[in-house]
């Protein structure tokens, strides 16, 4: 039996707390032996001991990767749980206190973001380089563009692999239930229906997809948005849809906990980020109901989405761009109903969780095997 001790600083339950959430519920109990070391408060310790896993909070920083003090305190959990890898999502405190006790440090980039110039070149990316290397015997990458920040920081190309994220399928609700959704949002019959599902920030590009409903409304295409999420931009946000007299076409839903009911009554799901963007959870569960989307060419969402097959890729920040994409599909049923069958397979071989769980425990494998540049070394 292999014991994994995984490292969260989460204080929230994001894009890193549900991947290791998906991962729990299809890992393999007969060969592996999971816990999870997190920040006292953390919401996700709740959901994670419903699936009956070992959790241990600590008294030490969240949403932080690094604290000094931190360190001890983990190391004396390494000490007292023996685990034979540490498997750290975001946390620096983990790696170091992973290394120091001697033990397989796994290391997962769950985010994209642009490089900062300081560590693509010169004594950054060296520094960069050496400390990443040093307290990770494997890295993973969640897409090939989170492999591409990586590399770019000088961190060399042997240490990393792409294990893109998984979701459970989602089932789409009946056709009573979502007339019940249609009608609640006052969405009129043959109305082209968008969604966004993402946390309100700027860099989820909320902003360039109501310049692009405003094109089509002007346009005059029957076009609702639903927009799911809260965040601390969403004041900004609802102003713009003011200003643009985007009042009752674009449907502000808030924190949405049945998301599967949302997606249901989707024509397309957009993803517009021009920042952070990995491999969206969101995105996946719409491919699960065969749900085709439109997305910008930042980060993750290009290896994600096939352009023409499974959805369409626009110019990020390209408002005129995503809004010529909305018109193709909503003007070419068949294409819309060959990307929904493409989207919905894509996911059956590609992104369910079970596969990326069986993906996560062939890295497992391959670190205990000590294989190190492509080699192994034990």
């Amino acid at each position: 039996m292999v014991k994994v001790l995984n490292i969260i600083s989460d204080l929230n339950i994001g894009g890193a707390g549900h991947v290791l959430l998906n991962y729990l519920k299809y890992y393999d109990k007969s060969a592996f032996d999971i816990s999870v070391c997190l920040p006292e408060g953390s919401m996700l310790a709740g959901p994670l001991k419903e699936m009956g896993a070992a959790v241990y909070e600590l008294a030490i920083s969240g949403d932080k990767s690094f604290d000094l003090k931190d360190i001890r305190k983990i190391k004396r959990l390494i000490k007292r749980t023996g685990p034979d890898i540490v498997h750290t999502h975001g946390s620096l405190s983990g790696r170091i206190a992973g290394r120091q006790c001697g033990k397989i440090v796994i290391y997962t980039r769950h985010s994209v973001f642009p490089v900062s110039p300081r560590i693509k070149s010169g004594p950054g990316q060296l520094i960069n380089k050496i400390v990443n290397e040093h307290y990770a015997d494997r890295i993973i990458a969640v897409s090939p563009a989170a492999k591409e920040n990586l590399t770019d920081g000088g961190i060399r190309d042997s240490l990393i692999d792409i294990v893109m994220n998984g979701v459970e399928p989602l089932i789409r609700r009946d056709d009573n239930k979502r007339r019940q959704c249609l009608a609640q949002y006052g969405i009129e019959p043959g109305c082209f229906v968008l969604g966004i599902v993402a946390r309100i920030e700027e860099y989820k590009g909320h902003m360039i997809l109501l310049e692009a409903l405003k094109i089509l409304k002007d346009e005059g295409w029957c076009v609702k948005l639903l927009i799911a999420g809260t965040g601390t931009y969403e004041e900004a946000v609802r102003k713009k849809a003011a200003e643009l007299c985007l009042t009752d076409d674009a449907v502000f839903l808030g924190f949405v906990s049945d998301v599967t009911s949302v997606l249901s009554i989707l024509n397309v799901q957009i993803n517009a980020s021009y920042g952070t963007e990995a491999t969206s959870l969101s995105l996946l569960e719409g491919m699960s109901l065969g749900l085709p989307a439109i997305v910008s060419d930042y980060g993750g969402n290009p290896y994600l989405i096939e352009d023409g097959i499974t959805g369409l890729v626009f110019k990020s920040r390209d408002s005129g761009s995503l809004a010529q994409c909305i018109k193709r599909l909503a003007d070419d049923p068949v294409l819309w109903k060959s990307m929904s069958c493409n989207a919905a397979e894509t996911f059956s071989k590609r992104f369910t969780a079970q596969i990326f769980a069986e993906n996560i425990e062939k890295i497992y494998i391959k670190a205990l095997k000590g294989y190190t540049d492509g080699k192994q070394t034990k």
